[in-house]
């Protein structure tokens, strides 16, 4: 039999993937694709919610603590800002912030994990014990030393919590590519003579990728949890920014007489975390063998 055009089997093996990814999907359980649309519905809320907010959210559109209605749907803060246009704004910046968290200390640590699980040796054991070291440590406390010895800043904030966070990542690479580095496809590669840098990224950091995104999706809903304490504490960006966990902070003293400017931030930040966190669990499914 003839062997099949290129073309050919780009499309057989966008098919096989699609094909696979239907499966799965059809795998999942109804609460489980509830969670994942209600998560993809939140995702995209935050992304393009911020252009059709009804106000800028640093611009000033009544009196401070204005109470829900007329010109501002949930009130007004101590300033006389939009709640609901700050909170548009502040979800946007919590996903995209949690995505750069995972986005960067993902990779790092999913780059010093390649090299520990792949080289073995000296080198594996010096990058765990440094990875272990980071592991023991309080990520939150840690978290907060390093932006407070940075200064208030978003960036800052972003920077002390990657600083935390890729350990985890480094941990499970190591793990995977430990394992893959035994199978016959990876020795038959070796053998055939395969340069290192291709089977290090086509056969062991593509097959340690599957439970790198289970983590990345669970890890969302904390991030934005972690995000939102630093800048409760003032470790965000100053003001005017809107930050939904500097929205709370600075309306707390203010709970009993003007409660909007607190609960719906704070209940932002809820349904954010626990949409993440429920899709989660739905993700790990998904990613399942």
């Amino acid at each position: 039999m003839a062997a099949a055009a290129p073309s050919q089997r780009l499309a057989l093996g966008a098919s096989s993937r699609f094909g696979n990814a239907r499966y799965a999907w059809r795998r999942l359980s109804l609460g489980d694709r509830v969670a994942l649309a209600l998560l993809g519905a939140v995702f995209v809320a935050c992304m393009v919610a911020p252009f059709f907010a009804p106000h800028p959210y640093d611009q000033q559109v009544g009196q401070p603590f204005q109470g829900p209605g007329g010109g501002a749907l949930m009130g007004t803060d101590d300033v006389g800002f939009d709640v609901f246009s700050r909170i548009l704004s502040g979800a946007r910046q919590s996903w995209l912030s949690a995505l750069a968290v995972v986005a960067v200390g993902g990779s790092f640590g999913a780059l010093l994990g390649l090299i520990a699980g792949a080289v073995g040796g000296w080198v594996d054991a010096v990058l765990m014990r440094i990875t272990d070291a980071f592991l023991a440590l309080p990520a939150p406390m840690i978290a907060i030393a390093f932006a407070v010895s940075l200064g208030p800043s978003q960036s800052h904030a972003l920077l002390a919590v990657v600083i935390v966070w890729w350990p985890v990542y480094a941990r499970i690479v190591r793990g995977a590519v430990k394992a893959l580095t035994s199978r016959p496809s990876v020795e038959a590669a070796r053998l055939g003579g395969v340069s290192t840098r291709r089977i290090w990224f086509r056969h062991l950091l593509p097959g340690a990728m599957r439970p790198v995104l289970v983590t990345a999706s669970h890890d969302i809903g904390s991030l934005i949890l972690l995000l939102a304490s630093l800048s409760f504490l003032g470790l965000g960006s100053p003001d005017p920014a809107a930050e939904l966990g500097s929205m709370v902070s600075k309306a707390l003293p203010f709970l009993l007489t003007a409660p909007w400017a607190v609960l719906y931030p704070a209940s932002a930040v809820f349904l954010i975390a626990f949409v993440s966190n429920i899709a989660g669990d739905a993700a790990q499914q998904l990613f399942q063998d």
